[in-house]
Order: C-alpha cells, then sequence, then structure tokens
C-alpha cells in the first residue's frame, strides 16, 4: 500500500502580482527539472498544505502549490472582489507562464477538482494529465445535497444547529438567508453563523472524526471571511457561466450540448449585488468531453457525503477514456490509508508512463 512521500520544503515561494488588489501565494518544492503538476486545493476559502507536496514523488515532480485568491497565505485573507472562477484560472496561467511551463498535470480534489475541469476546458493543450478526487460538479443539485435536502438526512443534529443560525423565515432558502445574515448588521448573527456553517462542514466531511469545538466557542473575523467566501461562490453559481463564456473557452458552449433545464436569475446578495448569471445545471459535463483524450485518473469514495457517488459517475461517463477509482470505505477528504493510497498511485504511475 502506498504512503506519502517523506515531508520537504520549497525551493521556492513568491507571491504572484494579479494586477488587482490579490497577491497569490506560490511555492515550489521537489525536482526543478521534473514533470510539473500543479496542486489545486478545494473549498473555496481553503487553502494548502505541507503534506500536500507529499502525494508526489520529489524526486520526479516539480510541485507547484499555490492558495487561491484570498485563502492560505494569499493576500488580502477573504478578499471578495475580482475573486471569481476565472480569475482563479488566469491566475494559473499566470503562474504557468512566469514559471515558463508549457504544459502540466493538474491535480485537484472537491472544488479543486471543479477549478481543473473548468480550467483544462479553456486550456486543454496546457494539461498533460488530470488527476480528480472527489468529483464536484458545482450543479444545483450538488449544493442542494449539501445545503438543502441530502447530508441534513445523516447528520440532522447537526443540521438543526445550522438552520437555527438563521432567522425561520430564511430556512427553506438556507444560503439566501445565511448570506442576509452574514452580510448583515448583527456581528453576534454573524459569528453565530459563521460558526454553524463551518461546523457543518467539517462534520459532512470528516464524518465520525469530526470534533466539534467548545460549546459557545467563539467566531474569529477570519472565520466569517471563510464562511463569507464560501456563499460567495455557492451563491454564484461557483462562476461557472462567465468560465463559460470566457474568451478563447473551449469548447464554446454552443459548440456542446445545451442543457434543458435552467436556473433562475440569482437575488441579490447584501453587499455583493445582482449574481446576474443565468446558468446551466451540467455545463462542466457538456463541456468536459472534449477532453476525453487527455489521461484523466477519477477517484472517488463510496462515504463522500459532499460529493456524493453519483457525481463522479457521471463524469466517467463523460470521459469513459479516464481511469475510475471507487474506494469503498472512504469519506472526503484527502486523509486516510485507502485515499492515500489511491492518490500516490496514481501520481505514481503518471510519473512511471512519462519517463
Amino acid at each position: 500500500m502506498k504512503t506519502l512521500y517523506p515531508e520537504i520544503h520549497p525551493y521556492q515561494t513568491f507571491f504572484l502580482e494579479t494586477g488587482s488588489k490579490h497577491a497569490v501565494y506560490v511555492e515550489q518544492s521537489g525536482n526543478p527539472g521534473g514533470i510539473p503538476v500543479v496542486f489545486l486545493h478545494g473549498g473555496p476559502c481553503s487553502g494548502t498544505k505541507p503534506d500536500h507536496r507529499r502525494f508526489f514523488n520529489p524526486e520526479l515532480y516539480r510541485i507547484i502549490l499555490f492558495d487561491q485568491r484570498g485563502c492560505g497565505l494569499s493576500v488580502p485573507f477573504g478578499e471578495l472582489e475580482n475573486n471569481t472562477t476565472q480569475d482563479l484560472i488566469d491566475d494559473m496561467e499566470r503562474i504557468r507562464n512566469q514559471l515558463a511551463i508549457e504544459h502540466w498535470l493538474v491535480f485537484g480534489g472537491s472544488w479543486g477538482g471543479a477549478l481543473a475541469l473548468l480550467y483544462a476546458c479553456q486550456h486543454k493543450n496546457r494539461v498533460m494529465g488530470l488527476i480528480l478526487r472527489a468529483v464536484f460538479l458545482a450543479r444545483q443539485q450538488d449544493l442542494d445535497w449539501f445545503a438543502k435536502d441530502g447530508a441534513s438526512r445523516i447528520y440532522p443534529e447537526q443540521w438543526q444547529r445550522l438552520i437555527e443560525s438563521v432567522p425561520e423565515q430564511s430556512r427553506d432558502n438556507l444560503v439566501q438567508g445565511l448570506c442576509d445574515v452574514l452580510w448583515g448588521e448583527d456581528e453576534v448573527a454573524q459569528r453565530r453563523a459563521a460558526r454553524e456553517w463551518i461546523a457543518w462542514g467539517s462534520q459532512v466531511s470528516l464524518g465520525n472524526a469530526y470534533q466539534p469545538g467548545p460549546k459557545g466557542e467563539h467566531a474569529t473575523e477570519k472565520l466569517v471571511k471563510q464562511a463569507r467566501m464560501e456563499l460567495h461562490y455557492a451563491k454564484h453559481h461557483y462562476f461557472i457561466n462567465d468560465c463559460m463564456d470566457a474568451e478563447g473557452t473551449t469548447p464554446r458552449m454552443e459548440e456542446v450540448e445545451q442543457c434543458r433545464e435552467q436556473l433562475p436569475r440569482a437575488p441579490t446578495v447584501g453587499a455583493l449585488g445582482d449574481a446576474g448569471a443565468v446558468a446551466g445545471e451540467n455545463q462542466i459535463l457538456d463541456s468536459c468531453g472534449a477532453l476525453d483524450k487527455i489521461p484523466t485518473v477519477i477517484i472517488h469514495s463510496r462515504h463522500d457525503f459532499v460529493c456524493p457517488m453519483e457525481a463522479g459517475y457521471s463524469l466517467h461517463k463523460m470521459l469513459p477514456n479516464a481511469e475510475y477509482v471507487v474506494l469503498p470505505n472512504a469519506g472526503h477528504v484527502a486523509q486516510g490509508a485507502e485515499m492515500i493510497d489511491a492518490l500516490v498511485a496514481a501520481t505514481d504511475r503518471f510519473a512511471e508512463v512519462r519517463r
């Protein structure tokens, strides 16, 4: 069984200038002459961790990690202005160009997997391969599972705490209700809603390994910013419509099968204003068929209650040439022996083929 590679330290770190107020933290480790791989963390508003370097053989890989805008060590933390999915895709191209990389392996999990697919749709000729864990397709049904009627049936006690953090009249549209509170003027209510939203995500992600904090634990301003960023992306349907309409998108949306059902225009969200996007429910799936010739590994866990198995299966049907790995006992996070074995085995196989 594969295990993580030994701990290593970066040989270079820098902050990428973006032409906006954001400065994006980037690091390189491993072999400067090795196979370039870019790691896309989940979230939004998560961040990279030292152990993320350890999925890759440091003798064979040039390992690039970066914290997405407003995340991790990137500054300013939690900043929402100029923080959309297209901005993140553009940052990836800035990083690739600054590091003089012709093409790279793209490794992403959960939200990072969705970002990997969207990047590949726009820059297919820059992607030598995809390793995708815990497939997230950013559909309305995916958000509804997590924040409406799905995971709530598995963890009803934690769900009750979450819905009680918003006014009763807002509970039928929880995401909107949370946005109203988090961008409202009641600081106590803001912090309670942020604490319960983050606790909910931790419970669903970690399952039995989740350890709740002390009752009445104070929610920091950083926690509020993290919750706002997650909901900023969720409320705006992860800005996918903007990505698909971006100049240079491959394939263009008019060239793929059009979705039958359309989501309604997102309502105003406090200071964020009108989201203004009418998005197809299956835009990622409808677009990624053009990626089928890119070597791809899809790894999904049977006990993933953040991103249920159906998402991974649906992606595999669109990418039938991809290697499809189902983990019978693992959960959502990139931890545990079964998950680590699958991820390291995937990077090892890719490196062996490229040698």
